[in-house]
């Protein structure tokens, strides 16, 4: 069968890339067009543009409307053209639920991977996801049944970044090896993770810089975003006590003492290695104004909000570098807080459910669409 893939972000590339992995497994007649990254491109040569073409945030989508809605014109004639049995659209909701729109006018299947996060802002984009999708595959636990409250065809099989961080454990070697190909010391490391676009990475690295300097017994080390050439860090880190790693996140996370973090995926995937973090997120002061106002939860990282409660401290706009300094102090030096914060992690494991995840959504995906099941279609 053909499908047709968009993902917008790193995070969707790499969940997409597995889904794909696994469609063939399920179906060896598979045929890939999309939208995505170097993972995904790993898995099929299909590509019809890069994710990099598309990577705009917050205000910053105005001021590239242009180029936006015309690579939205080159993908709906693709998938015109293409005619796939089904459109599989990953996260990115400002632009997939506009892709979604036109699939379904195009008398397409259209299942929806990875839910846009409605329950935290934006509910009025439910009544599209319903119009639009034929089926919703969700992620977190309390999602399917926030769904099903409004008559939606959801299903949730657990988190695929179980089978992300598994697959990756199976076959590392272990840190010390890894910091030695770095040329990293006995140090303990602390892992920097800015965010995946340009916008985070400029107003978050510097912040994470600057504590840095700091802590001279410790290693800070950046994870280079894979959609970001990592000559873009230079003025960042340069003449800084800092290095930098290019697509090496889970290798630094496994390794990493401690880790300061732009709330997003990579706070999940913190969690899973068991590291002790802190949150750190600053945007424009009109785009925070609009988002205080929409947002209906009460954090911002996933690890909260899937614990329930403040696990992880997330440090929010104003007066950054002095509470993320005395938050990372207390990161490395609290051995009771260090090993609470891990427990609360374990929790946070057993929630999202245990491997297999990628698996089991592309099963189901074959199966609806060929009609195994019965009564469905």
């Amino acid at each position: 069968m053909r499908y047709f893939i968009i993902a917008g972000e790193a995070s969707g590339d790499l969940h997409a890339s597995s889904l794909m992995k696994e469609l063939k497994l399920r179906d060896p007649e598979a045929d890939f067009r999309f939208m995505g990254g170097d993972l995904m491109g790993s898995v099929s040569d299909g590509m019809v543009m890069h994710y990099r073409e598309t990577g705009y945030m917050m205000l910053d989508v105005v001021f590239h409307l242009g180029k936006i809605l015309g690579n939205m014109r080159k993908l709906k004639a693709e998938m015109l053209a293409y005619r796939p049995d089904a459109a599989i659209l990953v996260d990115y909701p400002g632009f997939n639920l506009r892709m979604a729109r036109a699939a379904t006018r195009m008398g397409l299947k259209v299942f929806y991977y990875i839910s846009p996060k409605v329950w935290a802002w934006n509910q009025q984009r439910v009544k599209q996801i319903k119009k639009y999708t034929h089926r919703l595959f969700v992620i977190f636990p309390f999602e399917e049944a926030y769904f099903h409250r409004f008559g939606m065809q959801v299903e949730y099989y657990g988190n695929p970044l179980v089978d992300a961080v598994s697959g990756f454990r199976q076959g590392f070697l272990g840190s010390a090896e890894w910091k030695r190909a770095h040329d990293l010391d006995d140090r303990p490391v602390v892992a920097l993770l800015a965010g995946s676009r340009k916008k985070e990475i400029e107003a978050m690295l510097p912040v994470m810089v600057r504590v840095a300097k700091q802590y001279p017994g410790y290693q800070f080390v950046v994870a280079g975003a894979p959609s970001i050439d990592p000559q873009f860090y230079g003025p960042f880190i340069k003449e800084e006590p800092v290095m930098l790693v290019q697509g090496e996140t889970y290798p630094l996370l496994a390794s990493a003492y401690a880790a300061m973090v732009t709330s997003g995926t990579a706070t999940l995937e913190a969690a899973l290695f068991e590291v002790p973090q802190l949150v750190l997120y600053k945007t424009g002061s009109l785009a925070y104004a609009l988002a205080k106002r929409m947002i209906k939860v009460n954090f911002i990282s996933l690890a909260n909000l899937i614990y329930g409660d403040r696990l992880v401290e997330e440090i929010i706009q104003k007066d950054l570098f002095r509470r993320a300094d005395r938050e990372l102090s207390r990161l490395l030096d609290d051995a009771d807080y260090r090993e609470s914060m891990r427990k609360g992690y374990r929790e946070v494991s057993m929630k999202i459910g245990g491997e297999g995840v990628s698996g089991r959504i592309a099963e189901r995906m074959v199966e609806l669409l060929q009609g195994t099941v019965q009564g469905e279609s």
